[in-house]
């Protein structure tokens, strides 16, 4: 199992260090052609916008949307639940337009208002220890998507099918359950993927 993280921003290096905690193969990607051969992607952290021009810019936000067309799952935290979105707050196109959320950017304030918070995460953990820096939030989902995680009302983590999103950083921790769920995710795909 090969589990690639977009490296583009963000805290690549710790999403590959629980990813093969949790027993996956895991690869930092900048190019297209290294999307070939993934069975999963985690798109992490950083600036969205900048995440967004830069998947342009070096031609792999088409291959990304193969990647879920062929069933393999997908997994953004913080500004990646922003990039899978299909509904952003103040942006006219979403980047990637393939969950079925509206997303709130910036939602907890900014840069100095980043907390920490135990969180019950449905399928996950009872209590998660959740780093949220700068975070987004889903202020709606559509239909087929599962809420896995709410604080003070809003939205923080979701599934859709092959899609799992956190408004926060759960590789800032130590704790490698919700990566192990995603490996979980991939696993389960790929047994499907062999009998179609």
């Amino acid at each position: 199992m090969k589990i690639g993280v977009l490296a583009l921003q963000g805290a690549v290096r710790e999403h590959i260090r629980l990813l093969e905690l949790a027993g996956a193969e895991a690869v930092a990607v900048k190019r297209a052609d290294e999307l070939a051969d993934l069975d999963g992607l985690v798109i992490p952290g950083g600036e969205s916008t900048t995440i967004g021009k830069l998947m342009r810019q070096y031609g792999l936000r088409e291959p990304i949307m193969r990647l879920h067309e062929q069933g393999k799952p997908i997994f953004g935290t913080c500004a990646g639940l922003i990039m899978i979105a299909k509904r952003v707050e103040n942006l006219d196109e979403p980047h990637l337009d393939l969950m079925d959320i509206d997303v709130k950017r910036n939602a907890f304030g900014r840069q100095r208002e980043s907390f920490e918070a135990d969180l019950a995460i449905k399928g996950v953990a009872d209590v998660f220890p959740a780093v949220f820096i700068r975070a987004p939030y889903i202020e709606k989902v559509g239909e087929g998507v599962e809420v896995l995680s709410v604080i003070e009302d809003k939205i923080v983590a979701a599934r859709q099918d092959r899609l799992l999103c956190a408004a926060f950083h759960p590789e800032l921790t130590d704790d490698v359950r919700f990566h192990a769920y995603f490996v979980e995710m991939v696993r389960e795909s790929m047994v499907t993927n062999v009998a179609k």
